[in-house]
């Protein structure tokens, strides 16, 4: 079994937590912590590209997320609505491609059309790829899935179901940093996790720099992954 030590995670995917927390420790609306971790994305997306890592998975809004008071899940839409295009232009530069990912049924028209000008409005893939997980849910993902491949009466293997994932085209993730000091997967990419490394730390969101990335990046290069085999 080939050993993937000292060597980049070829995709990344983070769980981004603590952006109410690291409003409220500055006495300011949680509102404003969603709108820092926004710019934590843009960063962390460039930086990627900067190292040579080629995908970076975001968990932006989950299916869970509709719960939180409707006045912040007003306000994430919006912000969405306002920064999802200069996002994109700023992927754009760097020619990374911008994904989204997840049932997005359930969003209005005008922030579908949103969803399409951003995508269509972001760069061609050679230098990267974000995705970013709306309105997603890794449970509710597998059982859309299996209901796909009952309609088509096909029998699936691991592949071919991973075709009828959210995720399909991307690589699974090589590494999970979750910030924010929890230590649970939040129903986050279930199938696609299953050899994935994992790293928590308690930064939050809006504070997590490009040097403590550097930081899980040198954790991550000291694992030995084995895939389920033994060690060489």
């Amino acid at each position: 079994m080939k050993s993937k030590k000292n060597s980049l995670p070829n995709h990344i995917a983070f769980i981004m937590d603590g952006n109410g927390r690291w409003a409220k420790k500055r006495l300011m609306p949680r509102t404003s912590g969603h709108k820092e971790g926004i710019k934590t994305i843009e960063r962390l997306s460039e930086k990627a590209l900067e190292l040579g890592i080629k995908y970076m998975s975001y968990f932006a809004f989950s299916t869970e997320n509709w719960s939180r008071p409707k006045s912040e899940v007003d306000y994430l839409l919006e912000l969405l609505e306002k920064r999802l295009i200069s996002l994109s232009e700023r992927l754009q530069k760097n020619d990374i491609e911008l994904i989204i990912s997840g049932d997005l049924s359930i969003f209005s028209d005008k922030l579908l059309d949103v969803f399409g000008e951003a995508m269509n409005s972001s760069g061609s893939g050679k230098g990267g790829v974000a995705n970013l997980c709306l309105n997603y849910g890794a449970r509710d993902e597998i059982i859309r899935g299996v209901n796909a491949a009952v309609v088509k009466g096909k029998k699936v293997d691991e592949e071919s179901f991973k075709e009828l994932l959210y995720t399909n085209g991307i690589p699974d993730p090589d590494l999970l940093i979750r910030t924010g000091g929890e230590k649970r997967l939040s129903n986050f990419m279930l199938y696609q996790l299953a050899y994935t490394e994992l790293y928590f730390c308690d930064t939050l969101w809006p504070d997590f720099s490009n040097e403590e990335l550097l930081i899980a990046l040198e954790n991550y290069a000291k694992r030995e992954r084995r895939f389920g085999g033994l060690k060489q």
